[in-house]
């Protein structure tokens, strides 16, 4: 009985969590209205790189990281640079719940596929049909069917793909690279996220002091909930559960998105959001099983 009330209690942070990956765009389309999107990378990185300190503290695992995995972790910040921006710079030009459904469902298609190919595998006939499934839920998700290429081709989507599909470049990266321990490994991306960004990146232009008390709340919550409290439990609750178990809370972010966005933005869901984001949900799904 206690088993199970352990379980519950992980099960039930393991929703809060994806819940905080969902926010993530509600967060950030809120602070890309007053702050550079340098200036919101920096803070983010900075105040996670910070509060992770005490995690692996109480975990009891050691900062130390081999030349291989530091290498691996420098490449990855770039990468996490460059999607951070183009995520941002998509949010602030269109809406959260877009970006969140678009880019959470493409991401892991893009990675299969992106896998597919530098290994050279030859698909299964249940591969294949759950990549064309999520190609027409992507394609349903951006309304191609409405045939208004003023629409289909609009900057914001274009930061959606490319940040998408730099995601995807930054897992098999990390995933390739490196032996240390993921939470490890994501304390020294953040820290060189944060270092690379102050040094030569971010100009410090807005005054925090003089902004309104949400835009301090807002980075907190992107920091510590959407990115230490949420990348935490997920890595924790890979080893407990398994990657398979797992993995498959990860289908709550682009609806969480929608949502979240719809309740705290006042932005519209059509039907095609939710039909395209549930058949790209679907074609994950078929995709983990194969």
């Amino acid at each position: 009985m206690k088993d199970e009330k352990s379980l519950g209690v992980f099960y039930a942070l393991m929703v809060l969590a994806m819940l905080g990956w969902g926010a993530s765009w509600v967060h950030v389309k809120y602070l890309a209205e007053r702050l550079s999107i340098h200036e919101i990378i920096f803070y983010r990185y900075g105040l996670t790189t910070l509060s992770m300190f005490p995690l692996l503290w109480m975990m009891k695992l050691s900062l130390r990281i081999d030349l291989r995995s530091f290498f691996s972790a420098f490449v990855a910040a770039g990468i996490m640079i460059l999607y951070t921006w183009l995520f941002i710079a998509g949010t602030h030009l269109g809406t959260a719940g877009l970006g969140g459904a678009f880019v959470t469902t493409l991401i892991p298609i893009l990675t299969f596929g992106l896998m597919a190919v530098w290994h050279r595998k030859r698909l299964s006939r249940r591969q294949i049909l759950a990549l064309t499934l999520g190609a027409i839920g992507v394609m349903t998700i951006l309304n191609v069917w409405s045939f208004h290429i003023e629409q289909i081709f609009r900057l914001e989507n274009l930061y959606f793909i490319l940040a998408a599909a730099s995601w995807a470049v930054l897992t098999i990266v990390s995933s390739r690279g490196s032996d240390t321990h993921p939470l490890v490994f994501s304390f020294w991306l953040y820290a060189l996220v944060t270092l690379l960004e102050g040094l030569f990146l971010t100009r410090f232009e807005t005054d925090l002091s003089a902004q309104p008390p949400l835009v301090d709340l807002n980075l907190i919550l992107l920091a510590l909930f959407s990115t230490t409290f949420a990348t935490s439990i997920y890595f924790i609750g890979g080893q407990k559960l398994g990657a398979d178990r797992i993995s498959s809370f990860t289908f709550l972010v682009p609806f969480s998105a929608i949502g979240l966005s719809a309740i705290f933005l006042g932005e519209s869901v059509n039907a095609g959001m939710i039909v395209g984001t549930a058949m790209a949900v679907g074609a994950i799904k078929m995709l983990n099983k194969g």
